[in-house]
């Protein structure tokens, strides 16, 4: 204990020890001694000398440091002093006061120490499992340690960590940490985990971390929050930045919203803190992270919508609008919003809405480029405005229609400030940036569009009193004549290039000036300087685009006299050099990187971005159309032709077999129909006959019930005549009776022979319905053999298109054998005349096709008609059943009535003859016999009639 208060610093008699020797003591101390408190004291001071002598501690102790935290981990004071001593051995801290090559020595020893730790992984899965120990004076140097690992050697700790089980998780578990130091320090760890690390981006992302990390945004303060609020956004640009899963994720889970209001900015916004500044820097980085031009189209569209919708746009248009606003936090804001609104309608409309709060209202537009134009301004903010408008136009033919107009006699008023008149007075400004941003901002409500470009060469301007106006096209050539900076040529040159290319008409437009060609021949055929070799560059890809869109209306400026001229003035093999060299330049390789016009000095602002990809498209063109000869300009205009005409042929026909295709396919659904109505029909039918053997089962029934009933009723009678004689008139009466129910029973007799008929009517009818439906299925056949010659049709229209690929191949090549050419146009002719027979054969089938269900369509009318008829049938069926069961009801009423009057005339008759008995007259039985005879035969006559 003495040694180890010496070292302490306590006072000791004798020679001092070196540094070394007292780390090698110690060092012994830790491995020998078995006491805790020993190798604590031993730690510890180990601790305090790690800083002074971080060689030697790192030489000597590191293993035993190691094997402390392997063996130890019951005591966590030991532990936190073995983590700090490993920490200031490894951590590279940047001191002032040490100038550079020391602090390149202290680098290099960090990267040592940390290559030594991390040469065994289960060093760094030791560290991940010390980071779940709660206590304070061990999860804090734990961070700090693995923090300086990270920054030291990150891929290799990071494949680590990312093998290790729950690896990522344990580090996340540190934001949820209730002691702030711990949380802040776990960001700073994460920073340095997720760099350039996709699968731990991803794993983060989806371990909740997108809203832990808003949600200490939103405690800390959003914009006005501190250095965490900066972490933490630092850290979501890392999870985002290039990775389009988390980006998908972010969206999907409705975060862009919740960033809308960290852009909630009041009316006073002085004293801008520089914490703030930073912050909402950060802020706006992120939003372009969503919507960066690099990510995918339809992801960067999607966002689009969401910040659209969500009203995030419209916030940063009111921070643009805003007064008292830093100027770097404003330039920022500009190229936020330019790639928010880049090539989305939606946005691109509302943009063009928004105003700023002037007297009178101004558009948001006209007020950007009034800073674009003035020279006073910042060269960055007057970058961003430029893109801005590049954004705004950028797939946008709506907006460039509008800053066309603009320029039109028609639509000038004079007393406002329009986008086209700052374009015409940045255009012609004494100010070379501002002819610069002007000609490309210019160019860029061209770009793609043939309908402005021809609108353009209407503007005309005043140059001076007394003089007459001149066309816009003619100013600009005339500035270029005049031998200007080499920035507000290369930016006019830009400018004539975008007009006059892929438009015929602004190419005669500019070879109607006859002092344009001379100009540009003079300029290329010369030997200048560096600086001028891009001009000639661009003079000769301004030339060859007269060339390549001539179409020869003017006599003097033909295709062939241009390229002869080219030949005599300038030399083939020359042009073409010279315009190869603008690919060559430094500064075409940068501005064709990425959209956004950056750059370090105004002098460096030379090319555009979109012009790039113009130049990369028609240099191969022009130089082949430079070489090519009259004769060859002439098959390729007759191939051209050719291939024209073929184009049209084969599009008719296209249209033709489209049209009939979609007539065959009405036809087809037309039999569809009537196939399911005839289906209907039938099903309707056969329950219609289920019905009528029903009803006819129910007849057959009541008839033999009638039979039965009629047998007993004679017998009866028969019985009732025999007494008959003494009551005649009753007698009388009652035969009429019965004659009245025998005339009733024939009526219902003739009614039923009725519905008989009426039932075979309607059976022979199903049986024409059904050979109808047998109709159907043959033109269903027939239907099916005509979509077969149809697809074998299009087999034959894609051959056609093969053939045409192969013209087109022959076209590009050339044809080299005159004999070959008229061979393969006869063969294209035969081919085209076989088309035409096929067209017409198919032509033929389609109109019997058409007779055809003209025809079904007429059967089917006539099923419906059927069935409707037989619909009837059946209702008036039923009606008449319905009235034959109440009359058989009624009769057998009355019959029992008539039963019953029967019975009691017996029992009069009875009492009759037997008063008779009593008083002695004589009941003569013969007359009862005949009476009975009689009644019998009338009976049996009136069954026979039956």
């Amino acid at each position: 204990m003495n040694f180890l208060r010496g070292v302490m610093g306590g006072q000791a008699a004798g020679p001092q020890p070196s540094g070394a020797e007292t780390i090698q003591k110690l060092c012994d101390r830790v491995a020998s001694s078995t006491l805790l408190d020993d190798r604590r004291d031993a730690v510890r001071a180990l601790k305090s000398l790690s800083k002074k002598y971080r060689m030697e501690v790192g030489t000597q102790a590191m293993d035993h440091l190691i094997n402390i935290l392997q063996t130890d981990r019951s005591d966590s004071e030991i532990l936190g002093y073995a983590l700090d001593t490993l920490y200031n051995i490894i951590c590279n801290d940047e001191e002032e006061e040490q100038d550079e090559a020391a602090q390149k020595q202290a680098d290099d020893l960090g990267a040592q120490f940390t290559e030594q730790f991390v040469q065994d992984p289960e060093h760094v899965t030791l560290l991940l499992a010390l980071l779940e120990e709660f206590d304070f004076h061990v999860r804090w140097p734990g961070v700090k340690l693995l923090t300086a690992l990270l920054k030291n050697q990150c891929v290799q700790v990071q494949g680590i960590i990312l093998v290790s089980p729950m690896g990522v998780s344990r580090l996340m578990d540190l934001l949820a940490d209730s002691r702030e130091v711990i949380r802040n320090d776990g960001l700073l760890l994460l920073q340095q985990l997720t760099k350039s690390n996709a699968a731990i981006q991803k794993i983060v992302a989806f371990e909740n971390a997108f809203e832990r990390l808003l949600d200490i945004i939103t405690e800390e303060g959003s914009s006005d929050g501190g250095i965490v609020v900066e972490d933490c956004l630092l850290l979501l640009v890392n999870l985002l930045k290039n990775n389009s899963s988390n980006q998908n994720f972010f969206k999907e889970g409705s975060y862009i919203q919740r960033m809308k209001p960290w852009f909630e900015v009041g009316d006073d916004n002085s004293g801008w803190s520089a914490q703030k500044v930073t912050n909402l820097h950060l802020m706006l980085q992120l939003v372009r992270v969503m919507v960066s031009p690099v990510n995918s189209p339809g992801a960067t569209a999607s966002c689009q919508k969401s910040m659209y919708q969500c009203g995030l746009l419209q916030q940063l248009c009111t921070i643009l609008m805003a007064t008292g606003v830093p100027a770097d936090i404003l330039t920022e804001t500009i190229n936020t919003v330019s790639e928010v609104i880049r090539g989305s309608q939606a946005n691109q409309d509302y943009f063009a809405s928004v105003n700023a709060p002037s007297n009178p209202p101004r558009p948001a537009i006209v007020v950007l480029l009034m800073s674009m134009v003035n020279e006073r301004q910042p060269f960055v903010l007057r970058c961003a405005v430029l893109y801005c408008f590049q954004c705004f136009l950028y797939k946008n033919q709506k907006g460039q229609g509008e800053i066309v107009a603009t320029l039109l006699p028609s639509t000038i008023d004079a007393n406002s400030i329009s986008a086209g008149q700052l374009l015409c007075g940045g255009l012609f400004s004494v100010d070379s940036l501002s002819n610069w941003c002007a000609a490309v901002a210019l160019a860029h409500a061209l770009q793609d569009n043939l309908t402005q470009k021809e609108q353009l060469l209407r503007v005309q301007l005043a140059t001076s009193l007394g003089k007459p106006p001149v066309s816009l096209l003619q100013q600009c050539t005339n500035i270029l004549s005049q031998g200007s900076k080499v920035q507000t040529r290369v930016g006019l040159l830009m400018l004539l290039c975008t007009w006059i290319n892929n438009c015929p008409i602004a190419v005669t437009h500019f070879l109607h000036n006859q002092e344009n060609v001379p100009f540009l021949t003079a300029q290329i055929s010369e030997n200048l300087g560096e600086d001028e070799r891009l001009v000639q560059g661009l003079c000769a890809l301004l030339l060859g685009i007269c060339i390549y869109y001539n179409d020869n209306s003017l006599e003097n400026y033909t295709k062939e006299k241009l390229k002869q001229l080219i030949e005599k003035r300038i030399g083939k093999e020359n042009f073409v050099e010279k315009l190869g060299f603008i690919t060559k330049h430094e500064l075409y390789s940068r501005a064709a990187q990425k959209p956004q016009p950056v750059f370090p000095s105004p002098e460096q602002m030379l090319f555009d971005h979109e012009f790039t990809k113009l130049v990369k498209e028609l240099e191969g063109v022009i130089t082949k159309a430079v070489h090519k000869s009259s004769e060859d300009e002439k098959k390729e205009e007759e191939v051209k032709k050719t291939l024209e005409q073929h184009d049209n042929i084969v599009t008719q026909y296209k249209e033709l077999i489209r049209e009939q295709d979609a007539q065959i396919q009405e036809l087809k659904e037309q039999v569809a129909s009537i196939s399911s109505q005839n289906e209907q029909m039938q099903t309707t039918v056969t329950q219609q006959l289920a019905q009528i053997q029903q009803h006819k089962d129910q007849y057959n029934i009541l008839k033999l019930k009638l039979g039965k009933e009629n047998q007993n009723q004679s017998n009866s009678q028969g019985d009732s005549s025999q007494v008959n004689g003494l009551q005649t008139e009753e007698l009388t009466q009652l035969r009429e009776e019965v004659e009245e129910l025998r005339k009733q029973h024939t009526l219902l007799q003739a009614q039923l022979q009725d519905k008989d008929a009426l039932i075979n009517n309607l059976r022979s009818e199903t049986a024409e319905g059904s050979a109808g439906g047998s109709d159907n299925t043959e033109l269903l056949k027939e239907l099916e053999a005509l979509r077969s010659q149809v697809k074998s049709q299009s087999a034959e229209i894609n051959q056609m298109t093969t053939e045409r690929q192969e013209l087109l191949r022959r076209a590009e090549a050339g044809s080299a054998d005159a004999v070959s050419s008229s061979s393969g146009g006869s063969l294209d002719a035969a081919k085209m005349a076989e088309v035409e027979s096929r067209l017409a054969a198919q032509t033929t089938e389609t109109e019997r096709l058409k007779e055809e269900a003209k025809s079904l369509s007429e059967s089917r009318a006539e099923l419906e008609q059927q069935l409707a008829t037989a619909t009837s049938t059946v209702a008036i069926l039923q009606t008449e059943q319905a009235k034959l069961q109440t009359e058989v009801q009624e009769s057998k009423k009355e019959q029992d009535d008539l039963l019953m009057l029967l019975a009691d005339q017996d029992q009069k008759i009875l009492s009759l003859k037997q008063k008779l008995k009593d008083l002695g007259e004589t009941v003569d039985d013969e007359d009862d016999l005949d009476t009975r005879d009689q009644t019998d035969d009338d009976f049996e006559e009136d069954e026979d009639e039956d």
